[in-house]
């Protein structure tokens, strides 16, 4: 394809091109659209992303859109990386032309850099990377889909593969109703088990961040999220969370947090039939009808305080989980992605009969 142009998104109606072009690209059954207040917010400027963002658009002969990505920097990426990166996500393509457009663009803003990475909705903590197997598996909330001609696009470019990883699916056991741990072996183990309430999620956020981020330091995607990050993730979340779901582990002497685990009923089909805009008169119908999201859920994430890893702790808490949700009649629970590099969190998903579902991995290349 010749005659490609690429240019910043400058007026609502690029706006609401940039918001679409995945509505039109791919089958609204197995894409998950990012949200678009999520996007709006980018693009004025009033995320908590501390660097700023631009949105592109590519556009054919005719003016219609055919690409689109963000081009952002972090400091703290950086540092992880040990390579000083522009970044792009939210990328979204019709074609391989249209991407190369678009890395082409990409290469121009890099000056300075040594690397393009991504494909990262700001931080590989949020919603990113590419699919490299299970495309015909429907994405979730949180999580990727793309066709399965993207990786080769990307490879053919010279971009190289990092941080591989998976998204898991497990079909929920009727069984495990019975296998919630006694509170013998929660004493045994010095804890006690927690519900969170939805009026007490603006509380312990900040208590989930601090075990959050010291869980994961290790890790080597990880940037640690900061609490204006912390907030818009888990906005909404008081009136969507099942106070089944989210559990607690809690020093029985001291009442500190220990551990936690945080799932949600997965409202992927909602997102997919209202295209991402999931605005105030939206979220009242999801209110009206969460009682429809309860067959299906989704692992956002879990984590345990380092000195306490490897103890246990995490083993209690997902036989809880589980009990929990075949009590509560769901189905299945899917899990966003686990780095190849974290066979722990791997191991609690296979001992519960979980298997890989979506294989996913972010890219690097060195800037043309």
């Amino acid at each position: 394809m010749t005659g490609l142009t690429v240019a910043p998104v400058r007026t609502r109606a690029d706006l609401r091109d940039f918001v679409d072009l995945p509505l039109r690209l791919h089958p609204r059954a197995l894409a998950v659209p990012l949200l678009a207040s999520t996007i709006t917010s980018w693009w004025r400027g009033t995320s908590p992303h501390p660097e700023p963002v631009e949105l592109l658009l590519v556009r054919d002969t005719a003016g219609r859109t055919v690409g689109r990505t963000t081009v952002h920097t972090d400091a703290r990426l950086d540092a992880r990386l040990g390579a000083s990166s522009l970044l792009f996500g939210a990328t979204e393509v019709a074609d391989a032309d249209a991407f190369a457009a678009l890395v082409a663009a990409l290469d121009e803003r890099a000056a300075g850099r040594a690397q393009l990475f991504g494909p990262v909705s700001l931080l590989p903590n949020q919603s990113g990377g590419v699919l490299t197997s299970g495309f015909a598996e429907r994405g979730f909330v949180d999580s990727p889909w793309n066709p399965a001609w993207v990786p080769a696009a990307y490879e053919a470019l010279g971009f190289e593969r990092w941080g591989e990883a998976d998204t898991w699916v497990v079909d929920v056991d009727p069984a495990s109703a019975a296998g919630a741990p006694t509170d013998a072996e929660w004493r045994a183990a010095g804890l006690r088990l927690e519900r969170g309430r939805r009026s007490q999620v603006a509380r312990l956020v900040p208590e989930v961040l601090a075990v959050l981020n010291r869980s994961f330091a290790a890790l080597p995607y990880y940037t640690t999220i900061t609490d204006a990050e912390m907030a818009a993730a888990t906005d909404g979340l008081s009136f969507l969370v099942d106070e089944d779901l989210l559990l607690l582990a809690r020093d029985a002497a001291t009442g500190a947090l220990v551990a936690f685990v945080l799932v949600i009923p997965d409202i992927t089909t909602f997102v997919q039939r209202v295209g991402g805009r999931l605005g105030p008169l939206q979220q009242l119908r999801l209110l009206a009808t969460r009682g429809r999201y309860r067959r299906e859920a989704v692992l956002v994430v879990q984590g345990t305080e380092p000195e306490r890893q490897g103890r246990g702790v995490l083993t209690l808490l997902t036989r809880a989980l589980h009990a929990h949700l075949a009590a509560g009649g769901y189905a299945r629970l899917r899990s966003t992605f686990v780095g190849r590099d974290n066979p722990a969190s791997a191991r609690q998903l296979q001992r519960v009969g979980g298997r890989p579902l979506h294989g996913v991995t972010f890219y690097r290349r060195p800037v043309a």
